[in-house]
């Protein structure tokens, strides 16, 4: 049965099944036939379901507007659902506090902002400030980690962070967010701003992880060079659904020697042209895609949200 939950903190709406948690210790992430809507809308999230392990590297696909990120944020405890519709490392990623502020778990989205640092606090990086002082200003570091952090990302202590590109601002956020060690880690395009080198670098750092520490990574990225060999899960979500959930090598069409590129571009062609056939078939259809405003029955009716923030 399906429960509905007004959000009063931030004007959404989450919607879950309620259910006993089927989760083992050895899962690290479990979605609970999930959906969420934002207030106002249709879901933009429908009925997911997906289990990944720890240790596992989960590559999070899907089309501009599929929900990826929304689904990210979700699992970051930034917007509430259900205790049960959402289980990190066993417990509930909005309700347990403890998981974010402990940093077991870490989220790194695409909200680039220039004047604020992914650093669990608002310090201003547009300003005259030196990256040595932000990096080292995080407390309860492992130096040793630190340091491998600050060679592997290549950055400059002495780097004046109003006078850097974006990519080294980028640098910098990143370091930032991977000094406390992780349980699991969700990322949103975060190498978008890197070079060639400094990615593919950084991936292998992220298989370290996951291998040595069983860490657990969810990855939403449109930049696939270097992931054939990276990735161990796949989830692929069209129009708020996930359609795929699996072990990548369980996915026929990675197993075919294709490259992911390929493999990723003709699901997104197929629902694509699927989208397009059903609209034309039904021109009613136009407009009721997930995320899609739901018409005003009264005046009330909130038309913004604010997300509820946490650190």
């Amino acid at each position: 049965m399906v429960h509905v939950e007004p959000r009063c903190e931030n004007g959404s709406i989450g919607l879950h099944v309620e259910g006993p948690n089927q989760s083992s210790p050895q899962d690290a992430v479990v979605l609970s036939t999930l959906s969420y809507a934002y207030s106002g809308h249709r879901p933009i999230i429908s009925d997911i379901s997906l289990t990944l392990p720890k240790g596992s590297r989960c590559l999070l696909l899907g089309a501009n507007g599929a929900g990826k990120s929304t689904l990210l944020q979700i699992l970051a405890g930034q917007y509430m659902v259900g205790p049960e519709a959402v289980r990190i490392l066993g417990r509930p990623a909005f309700h347990d506090i403890q998981l974010t502020s402990s940093g077991q778990l870490s989220y790194l989205g695409q909200q680039w902002r220039r004047d604020i640092a992914f650093a669990g606090s608002n310090v201003p990086i547009q300003g005259d400030i030196a990256a040595g002082k932000m990096i080292f200003g995080v407390e309860g570091v492992d130096p040793q980690r630190r340091q491998q952090l600050i060679d592997l990302l290549e950055i400059d202590l002495e780097w004046r962070l109003n006078k850097v590109s974006d990519g080294q601002r980028r640098r910098v956020q990143i370091c930032m967010g991977l000094l406390k060690p992780y349980q699991v880690l969700l990322l949103d395009e975060i190498t978008v701003d890197m070079d060639v080198v400094g990615r593919l670098d950084l991936l292998k750092f992220f298989t370290e992880e996951c291998e040595v520490r069983g860490a657990t990574i969810i990855y939403a990225t449109h930049i696939f060079d270097g992931l054939e060999k990276w990735v161990t899960h796949v989830a692929y979500l069209a129009d708020g659904h996930l359609k795929i959930g699996a072990q990548a090598s369980k996915v026929a069409e990675l197993q075919q020697g294709r490259k992911l590129l390929r493999v990723v571009e003709r699901w997104l062609r197929s629902d694509l042209e699927a989208s397009r056939r059903e609209e034309a078939a039904d021109p009613s259809l136009r407009g009721k895609r997930p995320g899609a405003m739901i018409p005003r029955t009264t005046p009330l009716m909130p038309t913004k949200h604010m997300m509820f923030f946490r650190g």
